[in-house]
């Protein structure tokens, strides 16, 4: 047999002998066992942008409120604004009986009337009396007499115009005005109503800015700032906002250990109300990196881990974990994973190490 056909023998048995090594091979495969599991089970490691800080909640008040209270005792005559208007500044809201105050005005009217009258004509005395001394003709006395007539005279005269201004703004406190730009929230008084003086009339709320209260731990208290953004939601709304610290309470709660923040927050737009309940958390730290759900951490073990889908089986690989993102339920993967891994969640983190595992593809594109 010649050397040629000892090679070609020999690599035509090299190939079989390979050709049935894979052909074992796959129908060992095949054979296999293979683990189906839904979309919900896995997830794509991606680079995303984490924010970390503690979390904040509170109900939204207005910024800028005030409760209009009745300045004068009488009966509402008639009422201006509905709950719910919007008003502008000295805007008039109610109108109260005047009948006594306006009789109390007008009778200081007149006794400012007199006065001047009284004056001008002790100016006159006084000044005949100045000439009169002036010539001998009158003692020093009656110069005298004349000018403290004269002093009387302008005292009465300021008396009265006191009189009168107190009235006059009496008079005045029987319209009910609009303190500032705004919208009434509440009305407290009807028409037919008597009120007394103090008694709450309407509530006026500037909705164009808001306020939040919260509290943030103790520990954290070296790390807030005024300006630093807070991010929260409000439940109904399908959206993020975001304010910044305004104030920051220098008194911890004894109590509590927290520390009592106040955000401001841009409401123009007014998609925000008064009231309603917001989450979220302040945005200390902010960081692009490759991230996965904190549900897919596996930390049953001394190191945690994640469960990985590579070539179609399951691989269990430790990991470092770095910034967490509370609000977003994210956290940073140090090591171990890169972006673009497919991770298991769920019920699929007890499938087997080394197992193979299938996605229904059809239920993830419904």
């Amino acid at each position: 047999m010649t050397n040629a056909l000892m090679l070609t023998l020999t690599a035509t048995v090299l190939i079989l002998g390979g050709c049935r090594g894979a052909a074992e091979e796959t129908a060992t495969t095949r054979s296999e066992p293979v683990v189906t599991v839904g979309p919900e089970n896995v997830v794509v490691a991606e680079l995303t942008e984490l924010r970390s800080g503690p979390p904040v909640s509170g109900s939204l008040a207005p910024e800028r409120s005030a409760t209009v209270r009745a300045q004068v005792s009488g009966s509402v005559l008639k009422t201006e604004a509905e709950e719910g208007a919007r008003v502008q500044r000295g805007a008039l809201l109610a109108s109260l009986d005047d009948t006594a105050v306006r009789d109390a005005y007008l009778s200081a009217r007149s006794q400012v009337r007199s006065a001047e009258s009284a004056l001008e004509v002790a100016r006159r005395n006084a000044e005949r009396a100045e000439r009169l001394s002036a010539a001998g003709a009158i003692p020093d006395r009656d110069l005298e007499s004349a000018r403290h007539d004269q002093t009387n005279a302008e005292g009465a005269l300021a008396d009265a115009k006191a009189r009168l201004a107190a009235a006059s703004e009496q008079l005045e406190d029987t319209r009910i005005r609009a303190p500032f730009n705004g919208v009434v929230s509440e009305r407290q008084a009807e028409a037919g109503d008597v009120v007394q003086v103090g008694a709450a009339m309407f509530t006026i709320v500037d909705p164009r800015v808001l306020r939040l209260e919260a509290s943030v731990p103790a520990n954290q208290i070296g790390r807030l700032r005024v300006g630093t953004p807070v991010e929260f939601e409000v439940s109904g709304l399908n959206r993020q906002f975001t304010g910044k610290i305004a104030r920051i309470n220098p008194v911890v709660d004894s109590a509590t250990r927290q520390v009592r923040i106040y955000v401001d927050i841009p409401n123009e737009d007014q998609q925000l109300a008064a009231g309603l309940f917001a989450e979220g958390r302040l945005a200390m730290d902010t960081k692009r990196a490759v991230a996965v759900p904190v549900t897919a951490l596996d930390n049953r073990g001394t190191t945690p881990v994640l469960h990985l889908l590579k070539g179609g089986r399951v691989r269990e690989v430790p990991v470092r974990m770095g910034l967490r993102d509370e609000v977003a339920e994210k956290v940073e993967v140090l090591t171990g994973v890169a972006a673009g891994d497919t991770v298991l969640l769920g019920s699929a983190q007890g499938v087997t190490e080394g197992s193979r595992v299938r996605v229904l593809q059809e239920e993830a594109g419904r």
